[in-house]
């Protein structure tokens, strides 16, 4: 099982990145999919999260109407558009499977089978 996140890097203050995570080695299609984050000195939080047909998306209040996530079945890819940044965006970027409830959306980082190895991303001028 592989989960490779790329597109990270450093961006300025309103700016924007699209993050990418390649998936491989499990049934993508059938799995959710999600973002999580994490600045040095604090806890992963939850930032975005899809079903496994897309039907169903959630997003931290903290993101919502500036990230968007989204997937390709066909291509084994889920996606973070990430718009409008701010300097408190700045973190590790990890995209993470859940293969148990591919419907749901879960803020909870236990109810993930599989994890990436993350993307920086740093918002600063």
């Amino acid at each position: 099982v592989q989960l490779v996140e790329s597109g990270g890097g450093l961006v300025q203050p309103g700016g924007s990145l699209r993050l990418s995570c390649a998936a491989s080695g499990f049934a993508f299609s059938s799995s959710a999919m999600s973002w999580f984050r994490q600045a040095p000195g604090k806890e992963r939080e939850y930032v975005a999260g899809i079903s496994w047909s897309g039907a169903r998306t959630s997003y931290a209040d903290s993101v919502k109407g500036r990230f968007t996530i989204s997937r390709d079945n066909a291509k084994n890819t889920v996606y973070l558009q990430m718009n409008s940044l701010k300097p408190e965006d700045t973190a590790a970027y990890y995209c993470a499977a859940n293969t148990r409830t591919p419907w749901a959306t879960s803020y909870h980082g236990s109810e993930y089978d599989y994890w990436g190895q993350g993307t920086q991303v740093t918002v600063s001028s």
